[in-house]
C-alpha cells in the first residue's frame, strides 16, 4: 500500500488537468496493459482525479473511463519531462500536451494497466475488503479477531482488508510482540486492537515518508530483516519461516503466541 500511494501522489501532484496526446509503449511481450482501442479513448481527454483502494491505483477522467495501475511486485511510476531520459523498463508512457510524461516501469512484468469504467465496480468484482487505513475497530476484530487461521495470513487475506503486504504485516506483528502464525482467534480483545493500532500507523508513517524506507526508524524490523540479524528491540535473533506459504520475519525472543 504505502508504494502504491506514492505513486497514486506522482499522478496528483504532477498529472492532473494535462491533456493526454498519445501513447508511447516499451517493450511489451506478456505485459497486460490496454489495447490500442482503449488508449485511443484517452487521448484528448485529462485526468481530474485519483484513487487508491488497497495496492490498486486509479486514474480518471471526468465523465469516462479510469486507468487502473496495479504495480505488481517492482513496478512504479516515474514522471518526467521530455528531454530527461525515461525511465528504463518503461512498458507503457503516457504523453501529455507539452513537456510532461508519465511512465510505468515494469522490470519484472508482474504489474499491470487497465482501462476500467467503475472503480466501486472494480473493486467489488475483486472481492477486495476494505482499505486497511480506513477500517474501523469492529471491522478490523472481525476481521482478524474471529480468524482461526495464522494472524499473519488472515492480514495478508485482501478479502478480508485490501493494502496491507508482506513487509508491513511483518512489521506489525513486530511491533505488537506477536508471533505470525499464532492464531486469531488466540489473542484476545486488547491484543487485536493493539495490532489494529499498529498495522495503521506503520502504514501510516511509511506513506508519511512517500515510501523512503531509508527515513524509516532504526529499530524498526525492515532495516533488519535478514536471517540470524540482531533483534534491535531485545537483542535476541532474526528468524524467518514459512507461514501460509509466505516468508515471515520475526523475532521468537520477544514475539509470543500470547500477543
Amino acid at each position: 500500500m504505502p508504494e502504491s500511494d506514492a505513486a497514486r501522489r506522482r499522478i496528483a501532484d504532477h498529472c492532473l488537468h494535462r491533456t493526454i496526446a498519445g501513447f508511447d509503449l516499451g517493450e511489451v511481450t506478456h505485459v497486460q496493459l490496454p489495447s490500442e482501442a482503449e488508449r485511443e479513448r484517452l487521448v484528448g481527454t485529462q485526468f481530474s482525479q485519483t484513487r487508491r483502494h488497497g495496492k490498486y491505483i486509479f486514474a480518471g477522467t471526468s465523465d469516462g473511463p479510469w486507468l487502473h495501475i496495479h504495480l505488481g511486485m517492482s513496478g512504479s511510476l516515474r514522471v518526467y519531462d521530455e528531454g530527461e531520459t525515461p525511465p528504463d523498463y518503461a512498458r507503457l508512457i503516457v504523453i501529455f500536451e507539452g513537456t510532461r510524461r508519465l511512465a510505468f516501469r515494469d522490470p519484472r512484468k508482474f504489474g499491470r494497466v487497465k482501462l476500467i469504467e467503475d472503480v466501486d465496480a472494480f473493486i467489488a468484482a475483486k472481492g477486495l475488503g476494505p482499505d486497511a487505513m480506513k477500517m474501523g475497530d469492529n471491522a478490523f476484530a472481525q476481521a482478524i479477531g474471529s480468524t482461526k487461521t495464522a494472524v499473519k495470513s488472515a492480514l495478508l487475506d485482501q478479502s478480508k482488508m485490501a493494502g496491507v503486504g508482506n513487509l508491513w504485516s511483518d512489521e506489525a506483528l513486530y511491533r505488537c510482540g506477536i508471533m505470525p502464525d499464532t492464531r486469531g482467534t488466540d489473542l484476545d480483545g486488547k491484543a487485536v486492537a493493539h495490532l489494529h493500532r499498529a498495522v495503521q500507523d506503520i502504514m501510516g508513517h511509511v506513506m508519511a515518508k512517500n515510501a523512503d524506507y531509508s527515513q524509516l526508524p532504526a529499530d524498526w524490523l525492515i532495516h533488519h530483516r535478514k536471517d540470524g540479524a540482531d533483534c534491535p528491540r531485545c537483542g535476541g535473533t532474526i528468524t524467518k519461516k514459512k507461514v501460509g506459504g509466505r516468508t515471515a520475519y520475526h523475532c521468537p525472543d520477544h514475539q509470543t503466541h500470547a500477543g
